[in-house]
């Protein structure tokens, strides 16, 4: 979950490092660090508790320069966010920067300790410059003795290594994400593509158990055991100018905009435009939907959430049995695998560990594996067996958006292929729930046009110290993303239930007090969801009700707020009913004054168990 940075050319390391580490800080902001290779060949480092500007700060009084150099920006695992956790890690000849957990520190650590190695952190990180040192006291080569090192740790790692006295960058992976950028006379290292499209576009993934070796002019890939390995080289598509804010305020206001142009991209590859129908030319990969008898959907937050709308779906139109399942839970039950089952994975970044985890379990249990991501060449979509990409481009913001609608879209596209391959839907159908899909991202945009309408109530519940979001159906689980996203960003507990539940135990909690917010959409569980907030209004909870009403007169019950939405069909209601629930959320964030795209205690790319 951390964020690496690296670069080895003919200029000033420093600078490159600190706005690389800006557009990795999503990754984690507990604490950052940069170390620098000086033109005398020592290794000079800086580091500082807290969000960058702090490291940015002390750089201005204490400027470090050098033509080598690695960064981090730390999401804490092993040890408190302290400046003396914070990375660069130094031993007596090595550097380091880390990303993912080594399992085996404690003992390596004790072995460390009994040879007279003196420890200044809590974190697992400081044991690898340490046993790289050692090797480099054997007479070991940099790369060999960087070789030797790894070899000793049980885990997942991203590594940036830097050596006292030489002019080399090294990269290792395993487990973790770790991309070289090509460069004219430099070269680059990075945990995604965001900070390096500045400066190129050309960059190779590795894979597990490469070791790099980066000079200013060159770049050589091995194994584990020293052989030479080629590994492609990939064209970045991401846009520097997607990765900056400006004109709005916080990047996920940014990206809440952005749903329109999201959702109309990841349309076109999905949908051929002469007949209306569902086209899945972009499904990379061996993939029989005909052959699926039962659909298996493993995610993670606010992925698990678009997975249990998918479920609905499928279940609804392609008459297939669903299971949906939380990626850190799902392996450790030891499931039965069943004959005709499909693995959908679902994950932003593509490297969720959890969920990487779960595909390679499912994998071990004959199941083929469909990948929904956003991330091109990210360790999911590479060991899938097919791919569909969201086309949502950079999501910087660490609560997801754009992702989430983006994802539902893939999902729903999905559904009615699947329902085509296993004759359960006509064209005419299918035909008609395109068009309902083609016309979501213009009611998108008509609901961001109540943006100063969710302003105003956030204002009136901004001091409420829980909330209640309800839905039905396929809204049930928007209702529990509307609750995520208002609990990751304002720090107000709040829950998420399927309204029929709420006599069930949660309308204890009811008062006047409590807000109630409903997601009610005009479909067949309408009526009853009515009556469920008539028992919430009798007990005097305040009512938030989004729905399709345009007055107060035509709703059969009084509520305190009606948040008023752009006709839709049934089908396509949770993609646009969520947009709503994310601006009360952000609305809510700013007005409390937290820090929207970077809440505590989270980081965007959860590469860790």
């Amino acid at each position: 979950m951390c964020g690496i940075i690296g670069v080895i050319g003919e200029r000033n390391a420093t600078p490159i490092l600190v706005e690389g580490l800006k557009r990795l800080e999503y990754r984690g902001y507990d604490s950052a660090g940069i170390a620098v290779l000086a033109r005398d060949g020592e290794i000079l480092i800086a580091r500082s508790k807290g969000k960058l500007i702090h490291l940015e700060n002390r750089l201005a009084e204490s400027p470090i320069t050098g033509l080598v150099g690695i960064g981090h920006t730390r999401w804490a695992t092993h040890g408190p966010p302290t400046e003396q956790n914070a990375h660069p890690h130094l031993a007596r000849r090595t550097a380091v920067v880390h990303n993912g957990i080594i399992e085996n520190y404690q003992e390596l650590r004790r072995e460390l300790m009994a040879q007279g190695v003196t420890f200044s952190s809590d974190t697992d990180t400081e044991v690898i410059p340490h046993l790289i040192d050692l090797e480099l006291d054997q007479g070991l080569e940099p790369a060999d003795a960087v070789r030797a090192a790894i070899c000793r740790l049980q885990g997942a790692y991203a590594l940036g290594v830097l050596i006292r006295g030489t002019n080399l960058l090294i990269a290792v992976r395993r487990g973790s994400p770790l991309i070289l950028g090509l460069g004219e006379g430099e070269n680059f290292i990075a945990s995604d593509a965001t900070p390096l499209v500045p400066y190129t576009r050309r960059m190779v993934y590795l894979l597990d158990d490469d070791l790099a070796v980066l000079t200013r002019t060159s770049v050589t890939i091995t194994d584990m055991r020293g052989h030479s390995v080629e590994r492609a080289v990939k064209i970045s598509h991401v846009s520097a100018d997607l990765t900056e804010k400006w004109p709005y305020r916080h990047f996920m206001q940014k990206e809440i905009y952005e749903q329109p142009t999201a959702l109309g991209e990841t349309l076109k590859g999905l949908i051929s435009g002469p007949d209306q129908t569902v086209d899945l030319h972009e499904l990379e990969g061996d993939i029989d939907l005909a052959g699926v008898l039962a659909v298996n959907i493993i995610a993670c937050g606010t992925s698990y959430h678009s997975g249990m709308v998918a479920g609905y779906w499928i279940e609804n139109l392609a008459r297939l049995p669903v299971s949906v399942n939380i990626a850190s839970e799902y392996r450790y039950r030891e499931p039965p695998s069943m004959p005709g089952t499909i693995t959908v994975v679902i994950s932003q970044s593509g490297e969720t560990a959890d969920t990487l985890a779960a595909l390679r379990f499912a994998h071990s249990q004959g199941q083929k594996v469909l990948a929904i991501v956003n991330v091109p060449e990210s360790t999911i979509a590479r060991e899938a067996d097919g791919v569909l990409y969201t086309h949502a481009g950079p999501e910087i913001g660490v609560a997801s958006t754009k992702a989430f609608t983006t994802q539902l879209m893939v999902f729903a596209c999905f559904t009615l292929a699947l329902a085509r391959a296993k004759g359960q839907l006509s064209l005419e159908q299918e035909r008609e729930w395109v068009a309902e899909l083609v016309r979501i991202p213009s009611r998108v945009e008509q609901v961001l046009l109540l943006d100063e309408v969710l302003q105003k109530v956030a204002g009136q519940f901004m001091n409420a110290k829980g909330f209640l979001f309800m839905g039905r159906g396929t809204c049930y689980p928007i209702a529990l993303e509307g609750a995520l996203k208002l609990k990751e960003i304002s720090y107000i507990h709040a829950e998420g239930y399927a309204a029929g539940e709420m006599k069930h135990g949660p309308i204890a909690l009811i008062d006047a007090h409590l807000p109630v917010v409903a997601v009610a959409p005009r479909d067949p569980l309408f009526d009853k969801l009515v009556s469920n907030l008539e028992e919430a209004r009798a007990r005097g909870g305040r009512l938030v009700v989004i729905t399709t009403a345009s007055t107060d007169e035509e709703m059969p019950f009084f509520a305190d707020h009606i948040i008023p939405m752009p006709a839709c069909g049934l089908f396509a209601s949770p993609i646009l009913y969520v947009v709503p629930l994310q601006l009360l959320a952000y609305h809510i964030a700013v007005l409390k004054g937290t820090d929207v795209d970077q809440p505590r205690n989270l980081a965007k790319s959860v590469t860790v168990e």
